[in-house]
């Protein structure tokens, strides 16, 4: 067994859904934060999905408000994700959120 520990960053400089993290085929993983960053100086929101490997959308975090030029920690307690499996986030404004998940890598 391999622990890899990560982080994948995005900065949302479009309203499209980004995907954020994948996990990797024969892999797990443990999500420890997910921080959303605002850094215009304007409120805005966020939503998170997570796709699972048979493409169903299910989700985490709809229209969280984050208030202006601060930093929102999403999670409360650590979450699985298993092969395949992604999050996603989509701003209700471009350029104006960041995102950084940080988690455990287990293959």
């Amino acid at each position: 067994m391999t622990v890899r520990y990560k982080n994948a960053k995005v900065d949302l400089t479009t309203t499209n859904a980004t995907d954020i993290v994948t996990i990797a085929n024969a892999t797990t993983a443990v999500i420890k934060s997910i921080l959303v960053s605002e850094d215009s100086g304007n409120a805005d929101t966020i939503t998170l999905t997570l796709t699972d490997s048979a493409s169903a959308i299910f989700s985490l975090f709809k229209v969280k408000a984050v208030s202006a030029n601060t930093t929102v920690e999403l999670l409360t307690a650590p979450m699985v994700l298993a092969e395949s499996e992604k999050i996603t986030a989509q701003a209700a404004t471009a350029n104006r959120l960041h995102v950084v998940v940080s988690y455990m890598e287990i293959s």
